[in-house]
């Protein structure tokens, strides 16, 4: 740490993926690192827009790193391991409880990752992202009263064309 400045890496600089990769898990040296949480910022709110933000810049990352063609809890585990080191409480297949005439289940779906209670990520590492996905993640902040998720797809040759941004409660 340095200049007060939360190093949301720190212990993960040379730590290496599979015997079969020599990859090194270095985000520090990546050109997309724009995206840090002071120390003092870690028990601060922090909004859905600045989440995103982080979000965003993590997904590109990975991406860039790893590639596409890995199942999807590979990616989930890294990412949730990624975003945590950069401040954020990640919260993991997040059993979501429903009522539904009155009556409560206790596992009504599960969302892939909860971000500090306010983002919902659903991932995917498919060839296309196709309606059904989008109405799915919709569902689910309704059901949750959140307003901001992403449907991130690791099978997107271009990370670009795989991350959906979608808001509930925007005017129609």
């Amino acid at each position: 740490m340095q200049n007060g400045t939360f190093d949301p890496y720190k212990g993960m600089k040379n730590l290496t993926f599979g015997s079969a990769s020599n990859r090194k898990f270095d985000p520090l040296n990546s050109p997309n690192n724009f995206t840090q949480r002071r120390e003092d910022a870690k028990n601060e709110k922090i909004n859905e827009n600045e989440i995103g933000a982080i979000v965003v810049d993590s997904v590109y990352w990975l991406h860039n790193n790893f590639g596409s063609g890995l199942l999807e809890n590979v990616y989930e585990t890294i990412f949730a391991k990624l975003l945590a080191k950069k401040g954020l409480y990640v919260q993991r297949q997040v059993s979501i409880p429903i009522e539904f005439l009155g009556e409560h289940f206790d596992e009504g779906f599960r969302v892939d990752l909860f971000i500090e209670g306010k983002v919902i990520i659903e991932l995917k590492s498919v060839e296309k992202i196709i309606p059904a996905h989008t109405k799915q993640l919709l569902t689910y902040l309704k059901l949750t009263n959140t307003k901001l998720g992403f449907i991130i797809n690791f099978g997107s040759e271009l990370m670009k064309n795989g991350i959906y941004r979608i808001v509930n409660g925007l005017p129609d």
